[in-house]
């Protein structure tokens, strides 16, 4: 898909989402079990399929599943709307060798609101082109049903429309679909914003991460950001006892199940070491941010 093509249809998708939101306020869209299917849904296809599946399996292989599982909980992932497994892991790879420097598709250096969600549809030459989808998931290209996923996917979105519809009517529709990736989409972006913005940074890494409490706690463990960064092959992003990380609980509870096995973490003389207080790095500006007016 051409890159402006997609940004277009980002910047336009993204504002009809939120829009659509804005129905909660008009009478009878809002009701207990409404709130309690968009939470539920936000844990399954945040939670498992964005932040296990997507992050912690798929772009860093920290963890391996069954086939099976890996395929049902990728599938899932696609629920959140935010691409294909195969461009959300290329993005997220690239993210990660140039993070907050020139070439991060959504880096930090060029300011809060462009790593929240500016990156996504305004001009942005750091997103990847066809090539550079093989050459960042070389592992993920050539398999046949993350290829079909893309067209695959809309089964699953008018599947799950249909059975809100047909449980809770349109209070569920509204709640369980718009106002959850409403609600996901902010809490995915504060990792890439507020997680290089806010915080504290527990060990010496090149980019601004950081170890964000209250992006954790919304984001299910991911906002322990400097953890990850510095450690990103690590299943694990709470490395304290009190950096609670409930994404690292589905891992343990997939394990026990024998439905995960090979969970990657840091050696232990790594995390046994001090941990030297790091402050947060002045962003550098690029160059040609000012130039473009961004």
């Amino acid at each position: 898909m051409n890159v402006t093509f997609r940004r277009w249809t980002n910047g336009v998708g993204i504002g009809l989402i939120h829009i659509a939101a804005l129905a909660v306020f008009l009478p009878g869209m809002t009701h207990w079990s409404s709130v309690a299917v968009a939470f539920v849904l936000l844990w399954v296809t945040g939670g498992l399929g964005i932040n296990l599946c997507y992050h912690r399996v798929l772009t860093h292989r920290s963890v391996r599943l069954l086939k099976p599982v890996e395929y049902i909980l990728a599938t899932i992932g696609t629920l959140s709307l935010q691409g294909d497994p195969v461009r959300w892991v290329a993005i997220h790879r690239k993210h990660h060798a140039y993070a907050d420097r020139e070439g991060d598709p959504h880096g930090r250096n060029r300011g809060f609101l462009w790593s929240h969600m500016d990156w996504l549809y305004k001009p942005n030459d750091a997103l990847e082109n066809e090539e550079e989808l093989v050459r960042y998931v070389p592992d993920m290209a050539n398999d046949r049903f993350y290829r079909a996923l893309p067209y695959l996917q809309w089964i699953a979105h008018f599947a799950l429309a249909g059975l809100l519809f047909a449980f809770g009517g349109w209070s569920w529709i509204v709640w369980g679909i718009f106002v959850r990736l409403v609600v996901s989409y902010h809490v995915t972006w504060f990792v890439n914003s507020a997680a290089h913005s806010l915080g504290y940074r527990t060990y010496v890494t090149r980019d601004l991460s950081t170890n964000c409490w209250w992006v954790a706690l919304l984001a299910w463990g991911e906002g322990w950001h400097n953890n990850h960064h510095a450690f990103p092959y690590s299943a694990r992003h709470g490395l304290k006892w009190f950096e609670i990380d409930p994404t690292w609980w589905s891992v343990q509870t997939l394990k026990f199940l024998r439905l995960a096995d090979s969970i990657k973490l840091p050696p232990r003389a790594a995390l046994q070491r001090k941990p030297v207080p790091v402050p947060i790095p002045v962003p550098v500006t690029a160059t040609r941010q000012a130039s473009r007016g961004y």
